[in-house]
């Protein structure tokens, strides 16, 4: 039996290691969202905040509590305009 990987897992690994990898999926993530796919922006932001700040430093970086920004990047999140706005803006800072 062939052993398998989660996607995401690969995913997130590339994004630690390959910076325009990294860019190139928050411009996609921007795209996405603006063309109508939230659920996808949000999970694309998830893999994001895993492969670079972290759940805790995106949390000290917008004062809010991690816990939140898990419900706000789930694939049912609802995240206001402000906070999504600040997500995409720390992402920016980070990625470089």
């Amino acid at each position: 039996m062939a052993v398998t990987r989660n996607s995401r897992h690969t995913v997130i690994e590339r994004i630690r290691r390959d910076r325009a990898f990294a860019q190139t999926l928050l411009d996609e993530a921007q795209t996405v969202f603006v063309e109508g796919e939230p659920a996808l922006a949000r999970l694309t932001l998830r893999d994001l905040v895993h492969g670079t700040i972290g759940f805790e430093g995106l949390a000290a970086a917008m004062q809010t509590p991690s816990k939140s920004l898990h419900r706000m990047l789930s694939a049912r999140g609802n995240p206001r305009m402000d906070k999504l706005s600040l997500i995409f803006d720390v992402l920016r800072k980070e990625i470089g």
